[in-house]
């Protein structure tokens, strides 16, 4: 699910809405200062959902769910989800790019799947 996130813009700036999140919060983080052309993520989930967040910059954000594969380009004020069981990547395009991850559970360093085979293996056994 791919969002334009709702802005409002005046002589003050500008004000970026996030009003509709699919899942209760439980940690909020964001990645900046990635060289140009960096490919970050590289690992699915068990349980955590994630709203991926372009604050600044162009990122290229890669969904494998096992069987298809779409990539989706996020400009500043664009955001896409993230289920679970998805093997996401972010490709950070300008070098001054910030993602922002609204995620649905907690650090868990077992709740993540970092081997790609493995995650195939997942839907092709």
């Amino acid at each position: 699910m791919y969002t334009k996130l709702q802005k409002n813009v005046d002589h003050r700036g500008c004000l970026t809405v996030l009003d509709r999140v699919p899942f209760d919060v439980k940690r909020i983080f964001y990645v900046s200062g990635v060289p140009k052309g960096e490919t970050r993520g590289k690992h699915a989930h068990y349980r955590n959902k994630q709203i991926l967040i372009c604050i600044s910059g162009v990122i290229e954000v890669k969904l494998d769910t096992g069987t298809t594969v779409e990539t989706t380009t996020l400009h500043e004020g664009e955001s896409i989800f993230v289920d679970r069981f998805i093997w996401d990547e972010q490709k950070y395009c300008t070098g001054n790019d910030i993602l922002l991850s609204v995620c649905s559970e907690s650090y868990d360093e077992s709740d993540y799947i970092r081997d790609y085979n493995k995650f195939i293996r997942m839907f092709h056994e």
